[in-house]
């Protein structure tokens, strides 16, 4: 079977809007409501055809650690995530947080100068710093030596440049490594620090329910091991549409074009995909 849009791509707000909801993400930050929130919009993309196409598509263009496609008959998950939201296994427990993000020139040696200017971004800098101390702070509650493995680690992928860190800590005896997910949801790289604080003001300013956006889909083994993927880079489609999201962590140095343009870029790979799905059908 083929796929097609049908229509033009919607979202639930303007680029104005999605502006001014990151003047109001500032003012909190400066406020010291919070150190980091992280805001986002919602698109929509009605279709006719089979949308496994768009999935096949997004892995060619995005391939990442985690490549999921779920049928539950009256809607389907997929998507092409790079982000763990737990990990357990071997005795440990893991948080990767990514934060920190630039857009891919398209030529290797620009791209590597791009790296080298995303390590030394103040405001990117600042923004991961805060979301490892958040990793760390999440496992502390229910892990013990809690350690950063691996720090501030430069990975590419198909559009964009992402600074990744590690983050463990070893599980007690008897752990119930449920808790240990629960403990660490949702991520702070989808929400912001604090925590708490953070869903409050991303409820009051998010003009409509996030749904599977930024949850976590994965597997449990009975032995305890948890291996979940944060649900970015990813769709839901139901009733002929799909639907797929993306935010930008807010901090008192961001500004409000550069956040409209990170919102962007992460949302490149699933555009390229629906683009591309659209035209294998033009072809065979």
């Amino acid at each position: 079977y083929g796929f097609a849009t049908s229509g033009g791509e919607s979202s639930n707000l303007t680029d104005d809007d999605y502006r001014a909801m990151v003047a109001k993400g500032k003012e909190h930050c400066y406020r010291g409501d919070v150190f980091q929130i992280v805001l986002s919009r919602q698109f929509f993309q009605d279709f006719t055809g089979d949308e496994f196409n768009v999935y096949r598509a997004l892995r060619s263009i995005n391939p990442s650690p985690y490549l999921f496609y779920f049928d539950y008959g009256s809607y389907k998950l997929f998507g092409s995530s790079p982000e763990a939201q737990i990990e357990v296994k071997g005795g440990k427990a893991y948080i990767n947080p990514i934060a920190g993000t630039f857009r891919r020139s398209g030529n290797d040696r620009e791209d590597q100068e791009l790296a080298r200017k995303l390590t030394e971004d103040e405001k990117e800098n600042a923004e991961h710093v805060m979301l490892v101390d958040l990793a760390r702070n999440d496992l502390s509650r229910t892990t013990q030596k809690v350690t950063v493995e691996e720090y501030r680690e430069i990975q590419f992928y198909s559009h964009v440049i992402h600074m990744v860190s590690k983050v463990s800590g070893v599980l007690p005896e008897n752990a119930n490594t449920i808790r240990i997910l629960a403990e660490s949801f949702p991520a702070g790289t989808l929400s912001g620090a604090p925590k708490y604080k953070a869903m409050e003001l991303i409820d009051l300013y998010e003009k409509k329910r996030r749904g599977f956006y930024g949850g976590a889909i994965g597997f449990l083994r009975f032995n305890g091991d948890i291996n979940h993927a944060i649900m970015i880079r990813s769709f839901l489609s139901r009733d002929h549409t799909l639907y797929y999201q993306a935010g930008a962590g807010v901090v008192s140095e961001s500004t409000e074009e550069g956040e409209l343009q990170e919102v962007n870029n992460k949302l490149a790979a699933l555009k390229s995909a629906i683009e591309m799905a659209g035209n294998m059908n033009k072809f065979n």
